[in-house]
């Protein structure tokens, strides 16, 4: 995340940037209550309430842990790490914090999980449950999210109730053709940045995220990181809608149009 946190245009609510961050995956890893122990999972899924399930080989000590610890639960937290769609020097753009309560389900709860999880995150690790691999279920309490636009607490019912945004599955792929293919797009969106920021030392601008509301940059320069956020004129809903927004904020009427090659 950024050093410099400038005033940005209206962005997605928390309760939706954390359903993008958890529909991506992420870098995963559980924090008990000793909080120099991380234990990264083989696999974690997030429910839309922010429910966890995480797959483990069947010798970890976080299992025996569980299962000799009170019937409630064991305390834990789960961190979610959303990193950038291209190699920076600082990757990590987002985290996310699930805090609740493990559990290990019985056998038949467990193999009804592990069919969910498979049907929306195939791995295969699940198909070892039972058989070297177990589950874990966290039984969210609350949430955190961090980011660029801010941070905030998140119920699960908050959760629950958002949706995570549209291009969330797909802004990777699509930004890091962008800087590959088309690096002249980020040149023309830096005529929209402050002048301070485009006559930095090292400035070099970079693809953070795209989202319904906006693109998101990165520009690197000798001083630090900065975060910028480019809003649309109006919000994108399809792959359509996003190239004209975008070829909006470029300036480049074959683009506004929809008639740009990519």
């Amino acid at each position: 995340m950024g050093s410099t946190r400038l005033r940005r245009p209206h962005a997605p609510s928390n309760a939706e940037r954390a359903r993008s961050i958890a529909s991506r995956g992420g870098q995963a890893a559980v924090v008990g209550l000793d909080q120099n122990q991380r234990v990264v999972p083989q696999l974690h899924h997030v429910d839309p309430d922010g429910a966890v399930t995480l797959l483990l080989p069947s010798d970890h000590d976080l299992l025996d842990c569980v299962r000799e610890g009170p019937r409630s639960g064991l305390p834990a937290m789960l961190e979610i790490a959303d990193t950038a769609p291209v190699v920076l020097r600082e990757p990590v753009r987002g985290l996310l914090w699930i805090s609740g309560w493990l559990v290990a389900p019985g056998p038949s709860y467990a193999r009804r999980l592990a069919l969910d999880v498979a049907e929306q995150r195939p791995h295969p690790g699940l198909l070892d449950l039972g058989h070297g691999a177990s589950l874990l279920r966290l039984r969210p309490g609350s949430a955190v999210i961090a980011d660029a636009e801010g941070t905030g607490p998140l119920a699960p019912a908050e959760l629950a109730a958002a949706a995570p945004d549209p291009f969330c599955m797909l802004e990777n792929g699509w930004l890091r053709h962008l800087e590959d293919a088309h690096p002249d797009v980020f040149t023309s969106l830096a005529r929209h940045l402050p002048d301070p920021l485009r006559h930095k030392p090292g400035f070099r601008i970079r693809p953070l995220g795209v989202d319904r509301l906006g693109i998101r940059l990165r520009v690197e320069a000798d001083d630090g990181d900065h975060d910028v956020r480019l809003a649309f004129e109006s919000s994108a809903w399809t792959a359509e809608q996003l190239r004209v927004q975008v070829g909006l904020l470029v300036g480049c009427p074959f683009r506004a149009s929809g008639r740009a090659a990519d």
